[in-house]
């Protein structure tokens, strides 16, 4: 299954990620798992810089699902160009969403990812309201 990213979007931060030799496979290029690994790094990264760290006592983000489409082989040396973008807010939920370009190839997609976050009230277990602050953010 092909999850396509919406053209609506918000381009909310960048980085670049250089690829570690212990990244690779045994074929040579980007584990599939790094793959997730740098989205959840961009994801992370764009969080902490809004100020939005989960709190075990208090609310937080939750990733509720995440997919990659590959594709082209990332291969070591090099950076990874992540782009993250945000969409869809609703009462407790919002889409994420980032591309992955080699650093030396702009222009050139060579994944593209996304995920599901929900605001969680972590002690009550339960989905609560986006904060406006957080609001504010991904629309």
């Amino acid at each position: 299954m092909k999850i396509e990213i919406p053209e609506r979007k918000k381009l909310v931060h960048e980085m670049l990620i250089p690829i570690r030799w212990g990244d690779m496979d045994a074929m040579g290029h980007l584990n599939n798992g790094s793959y997730f690994r740098y989205l959840e790094t961009i994801r992370i990264e764009w969080f902490r810089s809004i100020g939005c760290l989960p709190d075990r006592e208090g609310q937080g983000p939750v990733i509720v699902n995440a997919f990659c489409n590959f594709y082209r082989q990332i291969e070591w040396p090099g950076e990874v160009r992540m782009k993250m973008y945000v969409s869809d807010p609703a009462r407790t939920t919002f889409e994420s969403w980032a591309t992955m370009e080699r650093d030396d190839q702009p222009g050139v997609l060579f994944a593209a990812g996304g995920a599901t976050t929900i605001w969680v009230d972590f002690p009550a277990q339960k989905a609560h309201p986006l904060p406006d602050w957080v609001r504010a953010h991904v629309e």
